[in-house]
């Protein structure tokens, strides 16, 4: 049988006075450091979160403004390229009346040629035709 005499008491206290040392000296400061540890790791994972949604929503930004600013720039180009139908328009508008122009104002220079020419020809058309009656019947 087991005897509890003063060495079991002397053990007990000296179990004890181990595990309250061990306790003081090794375990306590350990568990503080695992939660520290524990909280430290917890704010990062925080802050990594934090990064991340506000990475994504930075990107989500940046593609909402570069979508945009393609779209006014397509815009812009569907507007100049109105523009300048309507301008080319209006050139040859220009380009076409003035030609039409010229074309009219040549026209009316080779009239006008035209109707001297048979002003001087109709004077010498009695000349002319006296010459060639007259080779024709044999009198030149």
């Amino acid at each position: 049988m087991i005897d509890f005499d003063k060495t079991f008491t002397i053990q007990l206290v000296n179990f004890l006075v181990t595990v309250v040392g061990l306790n003081a000296l090794l375990i306590h400061p350990i568990r503080e450091k695992i939660k520290e540890r524990n909280t430290l790791m917890a704010d990062q994972l925080a802050n990594i979160d934090n990064f991340t949604s506000s990475a994504d929503q930075k990107l989500k930004s940046y593609e909402h403004a570069l979508d945009s600013t393609r779209q006014q720039g397509l815009d812009l180009r569907k507007q100049m390229r109105a523009e300048g139908a309507g301008e080319e328009q209006q050139i040859m508008a220009a380009a076409g009346k003035e030609v039409a122009a010229t074309m009219k104002a040549n026209q009316e220079a080779i009239a006008a040629q035209v109707a001297g020419a048979k002003q001087a020809l109709s004077a010498d058309v009695e000349k002319f035709a006296l010459k060639a009656t007259a080779k024709i019947l044999g009198q030149a």
